[in-house]
Parts: structure tokens; sequence; C-alpha cells
């Protein structure tokens, strides 16, 4: 991984406090309570909170306040990654700072970590203390797997020593057996700490939802749910399933599964452009022609992601499927109706892309995940409260953000374009608001350029 001098610089400049007092001026406000526009609000933030929001005849504006010009532009609230992977302990801090400023200049301000370590935890902390620029985060701790999780007393002792360490939730992972994942089910349930992820394959989505894991990612187990009891690829092995098993799927029971997942309040994090990319027929190469944001990342990263997928093409078995041809595009289409339903059926549906991941870059990723969403049969309206309100309410009461109202942490979006109009409109931005701290877009570019040059 090569890091530079400038890129050493760059990062230091980063945690520069917040502004006391800023105020967005005329700016047309998508508060996010419903779907609507404020046109010609004042927003007043102070303290890294939104302090005031109404109509600009009646706000007055504090003396001595930052002023962010707009007219005829549009606030959102910060976007969530609900599936993003933190940097470990062994990477360089220049590194770790990179994949946060990525965030940020996406208006990302949120982050649910799914795979962590207590250096996950400290890193929380100095983000929340200002030491450090970067998203506001919710840390998991070292994933429950076969290995980590080989019987139901050790994974009870993780569970219980996670929640005592101060993670936010507990990570599944595949590999785990049934009586393993029912041991992890029941201790999060007695200590009070979620547990969310994969749906491991001796599990099955069935049980995971009746178990009421906190998310499901991935769409993980739903297609294969759709396995009729008497298809004929249960006994085959996994190449032969691999070839075969998208053909034999019962769409049918897509609807009774969106039905009870929503039932029982699961949350889903499709990750669908992570999952298009793995089951596509493009090529490792053509996917690094395709994707400029992967100059923001090492290229010894890059180059592992383009010889990963050329692999997997070889392989041709991903998750019980075949990547490219007939059947990849088979899981894409199913995958698509799958989320499809969810929406139809009310559940409740969180965005996330699994990044930094398989040419998954942090922040980027949201511009490829979200018109995904939209072809799934979602409203503009629905992704951007996916990544905003939905996520606040994941967490607990609506009381810190994911909202444009006084009292909300002020992570903010500036665009130039209206969202809701298409979702392609949120890379238009005009600049990116983290709990105060206000970041124009002509810096975010700047800083941006440095990175790729000092890759």
């Amino acid at each position: 991984m090569k890091h530079s001098i400038a890129f050493l610089f760059l990062c230091a400049a980063l945690p520069a406090a917040a502004q006391t007092t800023a105020v967005f001026e005329n700016v047309n406000v998508i508060p996010m309570d419903r779907e609507r526009v404020l046109e010609r609000q004042h927003v007043v933030v102070r303290d890294g909170r939104i302090a005031e929001v109404g109509p600009a005849s009646r706000v007055k504006i504090p003396d001595g306040a930052l002023r962010i010009r707009g007219e005829g532009k549009y606030l959102v609230p910060g976007l969530a990654e609900m599936h993003g992977h933190l940097p470990g302990p062994t990477v360089p801090p220049q590194f770790t700072e990179t994949v946060l400023f990525l965030y940020v200049a996406n208006g990302v301000t949120t982050v649910r970590g799914m795979l962590g370590n207590p250096a996950n935890l400290e890193l929380r902390k100095r983000i929340a203390a200002g030491a450090v620029l970067g998203p506001t985060l919710y840390v998991a701790g070292p994933s429950f797997g076969a290995q980590s999780a080989a019987s139901p007393e050790q994974a009870r002792r993780m569970v219980i020593e996670q929640k005592q360490a101060g993670y936010d939730h507990l990570k599944i992972q595949e590999g785990l057996r049934r009586d393993v994942y029912d041991a992890i089910a029941a201790a999060a349930g007695e200590v009070g700490i979620r547990f969310a992820g994969h749906v491991p394959n001796d599990v099955g989505v069935e049980r995971a939802i009746e178990a009421r894991q906190a998310s499901i990612d991935h769409l993980d187990g739903y297609l294969e749910a759709l396995e009729p009891p008497d298809s004929p690829l249960r006994t085959s092995d996994a190449k032969a399933r691999a070839a075969r098993l998208a053909s034999v799927l019962d769409e049918r029971r897509i609807r009774a599964l969106a039905r009870a997942t929503r039932e029982a309040g699961i949350w889903v994090v499709p990750t669908m452009a992570l999952w298009e990319t793995f089951y596509s027929d493009a090529t490792g190469e053509a996917l690094r022609e395709k994707m400029p944001e992967l100059k923001y990342l090492p290229q010894s990263m890059v180059d592992g992601w383009v010889q990963s997928k050329t692999a997997r093409m070889a392989e041709g078995n991903i998750m019980g499927f075949r990547p490219g041809g007939d059947s990849g595009a088979r899981v894409i289409e199913l995958r698509r109706r799958m989320l499809r339903a969810l929406r139809d059926e009310g559940a409740r549906i969180a965005l996330g892309t699994d990044s930094p991941q398989l040419f998954s870059v942090p922040g980027f990723s949201i511009h490829r995940e979200t018109p995904i969403m939209v072809a799934s049969g979602m409203t503009p309206y629905e992704v951007l409260a996916s990544g905003t309100r939905a996520v606040a309410e994941y967490f607990g009461p609506l009381s810190d953000f994911g909202v444009i109202e006084t009292g909300k942490r002020a992570d903010l979006i500036l665009l130039d374009a209206n969202p809701l109009a298409g979702v392609a409109n949120l890379a238009r931005r005009a600049g990116v608001m983290v709990r105060g701290r206000w970041l124009p877009e002509s810096e975010i570019q700047e800083r941006l350029a440095k990175i790729a040059a000092a890759r």
C-alpha cells in the first residue's frame, strides 16, 4: 500500500473543529418527516446541532455566523451506510482516515460497521470527540462464524463479552450451526444487544425471521428459501446446484417471505449493487475501467478485487449460484423482485452497500446502490428515507439524526438539485456538513484529488 508525505499532511488536516454557528440561507429543505419540500428556509446550526429551521422571512441570522448560500439548492439529512466495514488495527492510520473521508465526502455521515475489533471502539470515541473527521459510527465486534463460535457455550460467552465491551451489535457470519445460532439469539435477548448480518445456510431465512434477527443483510437466504421441497437439486453437488438452482426457484413464495419479514419487524439491508457485481458477467478489468472512483483506493486493493472477480467467474459458485450468463442474470432478476415485494409489503429497508468490498468504494457506492433500488420499485423518497429517517428509527426513537428539525445533529447535505426528482441528484453536491462542520464541495474535491495522487 503506497502512501506519500503529501497524503500524510492531508490526513493531519482533516479533524478541524466545527464552526460554532452557521446558517444555510434561503434553502429548500427536505425535512424527511414526510415527502415534502419547504421552500426558502433559513437553517441555523449551532455547536453541531440544528438550532432553528424556519421561513427566511422570519428567522434572524445570528451575527458572525458562517453564511452558506442555499438559494435554488436542496438541504437533506446526511446519509447512512448500514453495512460498512471499518479498517482493522493493523492498517496504516492514514488509510483509515481515507476511508472515513470517502464516506463523508459523499454525504455519508453515519456508518454501521459490520466487522469490528477493539480499535474500532476507540475510533468511535475519537470521531465523536472531534479528533478525527468521520461519520458517526455504530460498531460490531468480531464476527460470529464457524471458527470463532464453534459451540453454543463459546457463542454465549462471546455475546456477553461483546456486550460488556461496549459494542453496538453482533455480526452474524456464514457457517454457523443451527444450535450455535439459537444460542446467540437467546443470549443476545437476555443481555440486550442486537444481532445482524448474514443468514447461515444451516439456519435459513425463515428461522432468522422467527428469531427476530435485527437485520438480514444482502437479502441473504431469501432466494435459497424459494427452492421447492421437491427440488431435484437438493441432493446434487455444489457445482450442479450453482449451475441450475436459479432456474428451479419458485417465485410464488416471494410474497409470503416479504410479508413474514414485515410482520416480524425485521430490517433488510439489500446491498444490491455489490451482489449484482458478483453475479454479472463483467470481467474485473471491465469493472476497473467503468468505475472512476477506484482511483481513491490503493492500487493493490483494486488489483486484488480484479483478481477476485476473475476467480469468482472461474469458480462458478457464489453462495450456491453461478455468476455470469443466464444464471447470473436470473439471480439479479429474482433479487430485484424480492426487494420489490419487501417494499410492497411494507418491510423496513435500510440503505447499505457493504463497502469497502469488491468494487464497492466507501461513499461512492451509495450512488451505485440507489438507482438499483429505484429500478426495483422504490420511489426516490423511499430510497432517501432508507438512508436517513429509517436508519434513525432502526437505532431508536428519532432523537438525534435522520430528519431536519431543531435539536437534531447537524449532519446535512446541500445539493444542487432535488433528489426527490431523481436519486442521481444525490451526487450533485454543493457541500456536506458533518456534526456542524461545513465542507464545501470545492474543499471536498481538492482533498479527493490529493488522495488520488497519493495512492
